[in-house]
């Protein structure tokens, strides 16, 4: 993949704090050679304090292409782009920067998109169905629109963070596509129930979903990559959900970027 590395491969980062338990750097590495780019994907640890004057610096820097960004960085890389697409402007968040002619950064959102292409291969549609999401982050947010514009009858969203979840909830019901309110961690009676925050990351975490009111005919996903099978994703399959891992959804989401890092950008 790397025999030919050379000064003229081109360099997209991806940013975040922490960064250690992304596999994205390979995969999108892989990705750039099976489109025939010189190209590869560089993981950078930056603090928020530090995003951005670590921006600019990397923008100083002309065989730096593109930036994907992940946890905590969502949103304030949001507001260090000079554009962004319609769906990144509603939800004021981006996962992906490239270059404007002039230097400065576009950025796009495709968490939700992909989180929803990745439910579809996996036999869920969302339309007319009722979900239960947690957390209203980054890509909470995301998924919570992608959900809403797939035609979900019914949205509940719970983050302990209640003036950002209910800020989320008011910006989604104003599209008028679906009741959405807020909601807790209890999955009962939804069709769909996902986990879109960090709880399950670390082997003491507690379960993001009451796992007693989860049956069999739930869909039940979770964004989390690293461990590969959180403990939510391992309970609904001893009950025997349908499931959707953090993984699946990145294989999605990684085929969207690696298509807008290469100026071949989706319709929002």
């Amino acid at each position: 993949m790397l025999n030919n590395f050379s000064g003229a491969t081109r360099v997209h980062f991806i940013v975040g704090d922490p960064i250690a338990q992304v596999k994205s750097p390979f995969g999108v590495t892989q990705a750039f050679e099976q489109a025939g780019r010189d190209a590869i994907c560089v993981p950078a640890h930056v603090r928020t304090a530090d995003l951005a004057a670590w921006l600019d610096g990397v923008s100083k820097s002309r065989n730096v292409d593109g930036v994907i960004v992940t946890v905590p960085h969502k949103f304030d890389c949001y507001a260090l782009c000079a554009t962004a697409s319609p769906r990144a402007e509603f939800l004021n968040t981006v996962n992906t920067m490239r270059r404007n002619a002039d230097g400065s950064w576009h950025g796009d959102m495709f968490d939700g998109l992909g989180y929803v292409q990745a439910m579809r291969l996996k036999g869920c549609d969302p339309q007319d169905q009722t979900a239960l999401l947690v957390g209203a982050g980054g890509a909470g947010s995301a998924i919570a629109h992608g959900l809403v514009m797939a035609g979900v009858r019914e949205l509940a969203i719970h983050d302990p963070d209640i003036a950002r979840r209910d800020a989320l909830v008011a910006r989604l019901a104003s599209l008028g596509m679906a009741q959405v309110r807020a909601g807790s961690p209890d999955p009962k009676g939804f069709d769909i129930a996902l986990n879109a925050s960090p709880i399950g990351m670390q082997a003491n975490d507690p379960l993001p979903l009451q796992a007693q009111h989860i049956t069999r005919e739930m869909f039940v996903g979770c964004v989390i990559t690293a461990p590969a099978v959180t403990p939510l994703i391992a309970a609904a399959r001893d009950i025997g959900c349908p499931t959707l891992t953090g993984a699946d959804m990145f294989a999605q989401v990684r085929d969207l970027m690696v298509n807008f890092l290469l100026e071949s950008t989706p319709t929002p």
